[in-house]
């Protein structure tokens, strides 16, 4: 359980009646994440479940803020690339995820069967006004630990915690790399247009990749991640290279840049599913 974490005030107002009509119900979770299981601090972001008749999407906030401004203005001047690696929508209740994914300038998009077995315990405690109950689970190579309610009878939760008799209020793997904390819902009564920036990402349509193709688009970006520098370079189609605020104006310059990106690669790999984490030579 984690330890030193403030009491969240949780505006939950829940009506059967409101339930029933509501188009999207949207839940708000406050992610904490290790990037790299040996830090001691966490990165914080907001995520998004939208729970609608028919499909399920978990995104982060920022997307929706991102493509709210580009609306508002007409354009596609704001943009967000995803840090967390959980991007997914799903059909309400399934198992069945279709992951989205950046690596550099693309978007791919590849699909994942992802049951999860709970054993349900008999400990509850209570959540702000709440009653929450105790389930464990082994999924992705880690132990989780979560609480779901049977008071808001929806059997989904945040990433692709589903499939508990109630929704999933919090829930955090047994090592504290990732803790979900439900913060605050809405009810929207349309559903939501998520085309400009989960199904594409601002004006960037996700390719359909197979999880072969994922793991070697990611090795493949691993061993080169400026690849397309490099070959500007070797047309000297530009000799004004800028990474990460060094000029790099030849191929020794730019070799050192790509050692360093390998190493942040490395370092910083710890995703969710911890047992499809790619190992980098």
């Amino acid at each position: 359980m984690p330890t030193g974490y403030g009491k969240v005030i949780i505006l939950l107002a829940f009506f059967v009646g409101i339930f029933f009509q509501a188009q999207t119900n949207r839940y708000i979770y406050e992610l904490r994440l290790k990037m790299d299981s040996t830090d001691h601090d966490y990165q914080k972001y907001h995520m998004i479940l939208d729970i609608g008749k028919d499909e399920t999407k978990f995104y982060g906030r920022d997307l929706l803020i991102s493509d709210s401004i580009n609306k508002k203005f007409g354009n596609l001047e704001s943009k967000h690339v995803d840090m967390t690696g959980q991007i997914i929508k799903r059909k309400t209740g399934s198992s069945t995820n279709e992951n989205f994914l950046n690596i550099k300038f693309d978007y791919y998009t590849y699909s994942t069967t992802d049951p999860i077995h709970w054993e349900i315990d008999k400990e509850t405690k209570k959540f702000n006004n709440y009653i929450v109950q105790k389930a464990t689970a082994d999924f992705g190579g880690r132990q989780w630990i979560a609480w779901f309610s049977t008071e808001v009878p929806l059997n989904e939760g945040p990433y692709k915690f589903t499939r508990l008799p109630g929704l999933v209020f919090e829930i955090y793997d047994d090592k504290n790399n990732f803790i979900y904390k439900l913060v605050k819902n809405e009810k929207l009564l349309k559903n939501v247009d998520t085309n400009d920036f989960l199904e594409s990402n601002f004006g960037n349509k996700a390719v359909k990749v197979n999880e072969g193709q994922r793991r070697k688009l990611l090795m493949d970006f691993y061993n080169d991640p400026f690849s397309f520098e490099r070959t500007n370079l070797a047309n000297k189609q530009d000799l004004n290279i800028n990474i990460g605020g060094n000029q790099v104006k030849n191929v020794e310059e730019l070799n050192a840049q790509v050692k360093t990106m390998q190493g942040i690669i490395s370092k910083y790999n710890n995703p969710v599913d911890l047992n499809k984490a790619i190992k980098y030579k």
